[in-house]
């Protein structure tokens, strides 16, 4: 069995080194295609020392365009690979031009296209990454879904065939950095368990916007008058509270440059509650057993919303929903047990070979 996957994009190659890892335990051969969307190899990024991350087998070299161009470019290039190696499956991740051009070239050669992170849905629908999810849906041939409410999101656009329940890769991968975790920064900072929230914001909803901005910094401001704030500042933000002069709502915060994903986590493990705007942390306080403040009008990981384990903010209601007394219980396995590349690969064999 030969599979091809497609990445453009940090998550996604991640996400394939997971998945890769089990095809190599299976006998699977597996061809790495990366489309150049965003090619971001690091190869002292953390992840790729950990994950063992290789290098791709072809780089469709797309650079940046607007996202007709780029999206065309990416089949135009793939379709000459996947022609020449004419692989029994396309793998494709999350939710990128590189994900929908992908699916796209698997679905028209009539070559069975596996999503994986199926079933995600976010308002607005007009988004590029929406309208690049729900297209990929609906041409994939496997759903590979991270939660139970993923599978609800498809059955209500009618599909239900080949579709899976298979948990989130990104938890395998928190299990699998876990051990790793480091503490440093939250030993440097003298922090005590339970006793700061963790703030990252970045997005340019709300942080471009001084009007907007500042009464989110309020907000921030009345609950560092309650509890101690930690705050690594990206530099995106930090250039607008410089541009806009709202440094004065930030006195009582500990203000810090950004932190290594394992430095975050070691902070993550150890706080009272997120505060985020990050599609990941989101998740990834989830994973730690912290509750997260989001600072969105909607999330693709509503089901944690559903829960009630994380909420939606926004810069009038931040402090309230923050200081809220929250008692859920913790909800167990809505992204599974952690062991999804493994019911990825098993699912993806079994049906091969079923079919073949």
């Amino acid at each position: 069995m030969r599979l091809l996957s497609l990445v453009g994009a940090r998550p996604q190659i991640i996400k394939e080194a997971i998945i890769h890892k089990r095809l190599k335990e299976h006998d699977i051969e597996e061809i790495l295609v990366h489309s150049g969307q965003h090619y971001d190899y690091n190869m002292s990024d953390v992840f790729f020392e950990v994950l063992g991350i290789r290098n791709p087998d072809y780089n469709l070299n797309v650079g940046s365009a607007s996202h007709g161009e780029m999206t065309g470019k990416i089949m135009i290039e793939f379709e000459k690979v996947v022609l020449k190696e004419k692989p029994d499956m396309i793998l494709v991740y999350g939710d990128t031009n590189t994900t929908l051009a992908g699916a796209i070239v698997g679905a028209k050669l009539k070559i069975p296209v596996a999503h994986i992170e199926a079933g995600i849905r976010q308002e607005p629908k007009d988004m590029p990454e929406e309208i690049n999810r729900v297209l990929t849906d609906h041409v994939s041939t496997y759903l590979f879904c991270p939660s139970a409410l993923a599978v609800e999101n498809l059955k209500k656009e009618g599909i239900e065939k080949g579709v899976y329940f298979a948990g989130d890769v990104m938890y395998d991968l928190y299990l699998q950095m876990e051990k790793s975790f480091r503490y440093d920064t939250y030993k440097a900072l003298e922090l005590k368990e339970n006793e700061y929230v963790l703030v990252t914001l970045h997005r340019d909803f709300n942080v471009d916007s001084k009007e907007k901005f500042e009464k989110i910094l309020q907000q921030l401001k009345k609950i560092s008058e309650q509890i101690k704030i930690v705050f690594p500042i990206h530099p995106r933000t930090r250039k607008r509270i410089e541009d806009f002069k709202l440094w004065k709502y930030l006195e009582n915060a500990v203000i810090i440059e950004p932190v290594d994903y394992l430095n975050l986590m070691g902070l993550v493990k150890n706080c009272w509650k997120v505060i985020t705007d990050s599609g990941g942390l989101q998740k990834e306080a989830y994973f730690a057993g912290k509750q997260a403040v989001v600072v969105m009008p909607d999330t693709g990981w509503r089901e944690l919303v559903e829960v009630k384990w994380n909420s939606l903010s926004d810069e009038n209601n931040l402090f309230d929903i923050t200081m809220e007394d929250n008692s859920v219980e913790y909800p167990e396995n809505v992204y599974g047990d952690g062991n999804s590349s493994e019911k990825i690969v098993e699912i993806i064999k079994t049906s091969f070979f079923r079919n073949s």
